[in-house]
């Protein structure tokens, strides 16, 4: 258990004056600290926490999440963040289907302590009967699974210069304004659940929004947004694999930047792919997920998430 600290005050009169005393006021201890929602004022305190926990600062992604989605944070009494973390909710107005958990950040100073225990005990109650997915680490995964999350997949994250040329003759071109309710009805057949407030912000959020399309009709859609000095390709949703193969190449085409995208295992063909054209494995992550035994949607043709934070 954390133990109370003090921070001394100065009280009574004037500075210099012999009625000035100093007085001992305890904190409050970690387990007593308030849960409240983050709002956008709250960004930068987030991007802080993420620099404490050596992760970059992510200001974009944050007020992404936080304007999509919601936050939840313990202040600091010494300034600053104790822990954050972020829940996306999905479903129809008055029927959550489902909700992702990320961002789950400890500052440094109170890790180890049940905080982060804590606040997703929080989560996991607030959201009362809705199912909870969350992408883990291998750190946070034995704390999931204490609270009760199941692996239900794994996601290879990967991140290099893509080299090469489209190979296939699936046409791509940039998402327009009229494109919006295509996407969205794809997005929700093959995800399983409705991301209108999340998708619809991705023309402002991405600086690629690209299509593919056959015979008129759209077969698949993904976004590259910007993550300090890459582009992270996601989400990626496509008909099949060659479909995913020409988003991600036409994305490519328009930046300079090393690419960034987390695949799901099972589509080996596509992992195989991008490791010949210049990408490499940094790490594998859980899919995780709690009340429900697997994600609802098309995991075929559902091939890298927004992001982790976010499903």
């Amino acid at each position: 258990m954390a133990k109370s600290t003090c921070v001394c005050i100065e009280t009574g009169g004037r500075r210099g004056s012999r009625s000035d005393s100093l007085t001992c006021v305890p904190t409050p201890s970690l387990a007593a600290l308030p849960i409240r929602r983050l709002t956008l004022r709250d960004l930068p305190a987030c991007a802080d926490l993420s620099e404490d926990r050596g992760w970059p600062r992510e200001e974009h992604k944050w007020g992404f999440l936080l304007t999509a989605g919601k936050g939840f944070g313990i202040d600091d009494p010494e300034g600053g963040l104790v822990a954050a973390c972020v829940v996306t909710e999905y479903g129809s107005w008055d029927r959550l289907e489902l909700a992702a958990v990320g961002m789950v950040l400890v500052a440094a100073r109170h890790a180890r302590q049940g905080v982060g225990r804590r606040l997703m005990r929080h989560v996991v109650s607030a959201m009362g009967t809705t199912p909870l997915t969350l992408h883990a680490t291998p750190y946070g995964r034995p704390l999931y699974e204490e609270l009760g999350f199941k692996v239900t997949g794994r996601a290879e994250m990967l991140t290099g210069l893509f080299t090469g040329e489209p190979e296939s003759g699936v046409a791509t071109r940039a998402a327009t304004a009229e494109d919006l309710p295509a996407i969205l009805r794809l997005d929700e057949e093959v995800f399983g659940a409705d991301r209108t407030p999340l998708i619809t912000r991705l023309p402002a959020f991405a600086d690629q929004l690209r299509v593919a399309e056959e015979d008129g009709r759209i077969i698949g859609y993904a976004a590259a947004w910007p993550n300090m000095d890459t582009h992270v390709v996601g989400p990626l949703i496509a008909r099949d694999t060659e479909t995913a193969k020409a988003l991600i190449a036409s994305l490519a085409a328009r930046t300079d930047r090393p690419l960034r995208t987390d695949i799901d295992v099972r589509h080996e063909e596509l992992l195989a792919w991008v490791k010949a054209r210049g990408l490499a494995s940094v790490t594998f992550n859980a899919v995780m997920t709690y009340g429900v035994p697997d994600l609802p949607g098309d995991w075929t043709r559902r091939f890298a998430p927004l992001t982790v934070a976010a499903g």
